[in-house]
């Protein structure tokens, strides 16, 4: 009998954590730009008792996932597929972060479509962020059916996206309507589509941006919940979506934040402004 596979893009952050939960008695393939962080995670996991291989891969390269995608694919009967691969605002350019969260995001949802059986699903990691995303309508639609270029291009002239915050605020926005506008065509193959949209979560990300100088503490002060989120409480969510419980969902997102973006809206705060030369990333 076929092995049942999960691709994971990611390797640190909510990788890990996904891998654990969805992994279990499964062949696991792990997938990251880096080869030494796939190696120390890939032992991680082996020697808790994992089935895992990796794979080199980068997102915004087309070919690579398209490689990845069929590698996954050749190693048994695909269930679910995770991408949490991705920059934060001060790890990159916002010519970076637009080709690796933007359209690395689209090449992982193209390759995989064609792999797709009954009962894949694709997990997108968004965030929050993308519910702050000065989007006009008209930008809204091209995310959602346009091409790479067009919309890196389009959303480019928007206030802000020439700073790094500003750039991922965007980018994870076009995640969001990227997997809505993808639901028809993963159901007509019986699979789903699904983002989750974390909040602040205590990863290796998140304490990078404090380091660089992001209101980090000052943000999760301000949450409902008082306290940073755990990644597995992203892995649990992924876990439930990828699960038969969740087999009516599908093209949709899951905001999993501590309630940041209901105090932003409601309490009138704000951590960080793209517009604000003084928050300007990468």
């Amino acid at each position: 009998m076929a092995h049942e596979v999960v691709a994971i893009l990611g390797a640190r952050g909510f990788g890990l954590p996904c891998a654990r939960r969805l992994g279990k008695a499964r062949q696991i393939l792990l997938g990251d730009i880096s080869p030494d962080i796939l190696a120390s995670t890939a032992d991680i996991l082996i020697r808790e008792g994992y089935r895992v291989e990796t794979s080199v891969v980068d997102v915004s390269d087309k070919a690579s996932v398209a490689s990845y995608a069929a590698k996954a694919s050749s190693l048994g009967r695909l269930v679910s597929v995770v991408h949490t691969a991705g920059i934060s605002p001060r790890m990159g350019s916002p010519e970076r972060i637009f080709a690796v969260n933007l359209v690395g995001t689209m090449n992982v949802m193209d390759a995989f479509l064609p792999h797709a059986v009954p009962g894949t699903v694709c997990v997108v990691i968004s965030s929050n962020a993308a519910n702050y995303a000065p989007v006009p309508t008209e930008l809204e639609r091209l995310m959602a059916l346009g091409e790479p270029d067009a919309i890196v291009a389009e959303a480019s002239k928007v206030p802000g996206a020439e700073t790094g915050l500003g750039a991922y605020w965007l980018a994870k926005r076009c995640n969001q309507l990227r997997v809505q506008s993808a639901a028809p065509a993963w159901g007509a193959r019986g699979a789903r589509i699904v983002s989750v949209s974390p909040g602040m979560m205590s990863t290796e990300m998140i304490h990078y941006e404090r380091e660089q100088g992001a209101p980090v503490d000052e943000a999760v002060s301000r949450l409902p919940l008082g306290r940073i989120g755990h990644p597995d409480e992203i892995a649990i969510a992924v876990e439930w979506l990828c699960s038969h419980d969740a087999a009516f969902i599908t093209g949709t997102d899951l905001l999993v934040d501590g309630g940041q973006v209901s105090g932003i809206r409601w309490a009138g705060t704000m951590g960080e402004d793209p517009t604000d030369a003084t928050t300007q990333a990468g």
